[in-house]
């Protein structure tokens, strides 16, 4: 049964290569398949019925590679020094997974597990408990804590706290373990039960919890906050899932209302998802004809335009952050609001995805993203990177084969203008209006991460000499807007942490680097409190607040107004 399931798959793959894609882009029935990178639903090919396999017709190129599939696969078998232990599904997913990468990076199998996990991923949410885990070590010791539980997760409800070890899952030692091993080995479907057996941070003892799994839920705008008077912060960094624009518009209402006038938009990170959430999104801020993207496929079958339908969007002054791993939906928006100037782009040239891929569900559970179109932003740009070279890891992390950006990473695609008249350019992904840097990690501040954590661990648990007031002694206060008064940092709380390494000999290497790493360090520290006090959402304002990129969006703002007002005004003067 496996062998023919897997050859028809084989065929299907290659059927929908061999002939026209008959799904157009954005039908309402199959917009829950939608993801850009998609924006196509189910295909089918001529002489297919939903539902069932593909009637093989007589001459097409499908069968006969389907035969030598099975021809060299029934060699393998007789021949192969270990025919008898062959792991026939990973000989099948891997013989696709080669299919695919010949035609492109993104083309993409999924067994089952990954293809439910895909779709779970895409409703913002994941199923387990709702912890959020990390590996710190000390001396030889490395180990798996909780940072942090989510809001009405089942580890909250549980009693999971903040520093608890997890020395074991379901009996099995995770001692030496990596935290993705440990989340792997915890996460499970919904209503199954997991043993957890952990050490508490605040007593030492080992204890036993059984959790019962669930969806938990990761929204993909999970943060809105005033930066600073009058400048609000959307975090969009997670994709474009279900719930994205909805998302925004919610936060959007919640800035208004505490006074902004002007936004800061983090797509950073942002690897991109639905098209139709990248559509809304992007329309949020155009005015009703204003083209979003275009899309053009395979023998026209898959072209279409997009335009916002907005009568009145959002007139708030923006500023949109974008790096190295924002992609795909994401770069959509990025590249709609620079076309238009109704946004000024702030921070790293973008990764560079301009492809667009159907959702093909397979029988089994299985599924694919096939690339079915390009995508062109408004001034006409494809902003795809370079994979002709076929190396997926050069793709990947070295910006593709770098024949599409100059010597500083720039796209050396061809020319095209903005609504203004600016130059932009395609190729290589969207570049950024005001280049800027990330801060980056030395190696020692890096090395710095496992003690601060463990002198944040009993900072939080009262066991800091004379840090009374830091101790964290409630579950966590979700929601918690971060204020200059939660756990400030001072030379109490950095000479306390100075006496903790200097007595503890896993740590006496870092005293002479302590001092001109204080900045770091108080940081690191006032976020670790702030994780254990308020969560890893509520935590991450503490970084953000002294991001160079964000401090350089804050800066622009003017200028990211005076472009949209110019932009308005030669768009009315327009016959």
């Amino acid at each position: 049964m496996k062998k023919k399931f897997s050859l028809a798959l084989v065929a299907l793959i290659l059927l929908s290569l061999v002939v026209p894609a008959l799904v157009l882009a954005q039908q309402k029935r199959d917009q829950s398949n939608a993801s850009a990178g998609s924006g196509t639903g189910k295909t089918a090919a001529p002489g297919t019925v939903p539902g069932r396999r593909p009637r093989r017709a007589p001459g097409l190129p499908t069968a006969a590679v389907a035969q030598d599939f099975s021809e060299a696969l029934s060699v393998i078998q007789e021949h192969y020094v270990d025919g008898k232990k062959i792991d026939f599904n990973a000989v099948y997913k891997s013989s696709i997974m080669g299919m695919l990468r010949v035609l492109d990076p993104h083309s993409n199998y999924f067994d089952k597990e990954e293809f439910d996990e895909m779709k779970t991923d895409q409703r913002s949410e994941y199923l387990g408990i709702g912890a959020s885990i990390q590996n710190y070590v000390i001396g030889e010791s490395v180990d798996t804590y909780v940072a942090a539980t989510f809001q009405n997760a089942p580890a909250s409800r549980a009693g999971l706290r903040y520093g608890d070890r997890i020395d074991a899952v379901d009996g099995v030692s995770m001692h030496a373990k990596s935290s993705a091993e440990v989340r792997d080995k915890i996460r499970g479907p919904r209503g199954s039960h997991v043993k957890l057996t952990i050490t508490r941070a605040s007593t030492g003892k080992s204890d036993t919890v059984e959790i019962v799994r669930d969806a938990v839920a990761q929204p993909s705008v999970p943060d809105a906050y005033m930066i600073r008077p009058g400048v609000g912060y959307i975090d969009m960094t997670k994709g474009f899932n279900y719930d994205t624009a909805e998302g925004l518009l919610s936060a959007l209402d919640f800035l208004h209302a505490r006074g902004m006038n002007s936004l800061v938009l983090d797509l950073r990170n942002n690897p991109g998802g639905f098209l139709e959430q990248a559509i809304h999104v992007a329309e949020t801020f155009l005015p009703t004809d204003q083209l979003i993207l275009s899309q053009k496929g395979r023998n026209g079958m898959n072209d279409h335009e997009y335009r916002s339908r907005n009568p009145d969007p959002d007139r708030t002054p923006l500023v949109i952050l974008v790096n190295d791993f924002t992609a795909s939906a994401s770069e959509i928006v990025a590249g709609a609001m620079q076309d238009h100037d109704r946004a000024l782009i702030v921070g790293q040239t973008s990764f560079g995805k301009g492809l667009v891929q159907s959702i093909i569900p397979l029988e089994y559970g299985a599924g694919l993203t096939l690339t079915s179109a390009k995508y062109f932003t408004p001034s006409g740009r494809l902003i795809q990177r370079d994979y002709s070279d076929g190396g997926f890891y050069n793709y990947i992390y070295r910006g593709g084969t770098l024949r599409d950006r100059d010597e500083q990473g720039k796209p050396v695609g061809p020319a095209s203008r903005t609504d203004t008249g600016r130059p932009v350019y395609g190729g290589g992904g969207i570049t950024p209006d005001e280049a800027v840097k990330p801060q980056l990690l030395t190696t020692i501040q890096g090395r710095l991460r496992d003690p601060i954590f463990f002198f944040s661990r009993d900072a939080a648990t009262g066991r800091a000499p004379g840090l009374d007031r830091y101790k964290v002694d409630r579950a966590i206060e979700f929601g918690h807007d971060l204020d200059a008064t939660d756990y400030p940092m001072n030379d109490a709380v950095f000479n306390a942490f100075k006496a903790y390494v200097a007595k503890d000999g896993n740590w006496k290497t870092f005293i002479p680097v302590l001092d001109r790493n204080r900045s770091f360090i108080e940081q690191q520290i006032r976020f670790q409190l702030a994780t254990a006090a308020y969560g890893t959402v509520t935590a991450i304002q503490v970084l953000t607040k002294e991001d160079p990129q964000i401090a350089k969006a804050i800066e622009v703002v003017p200028r990211a107004r005076d472009l949209a007002m110019a932009a308005t005004r030669a768009r009315l003067q327009q016959p």
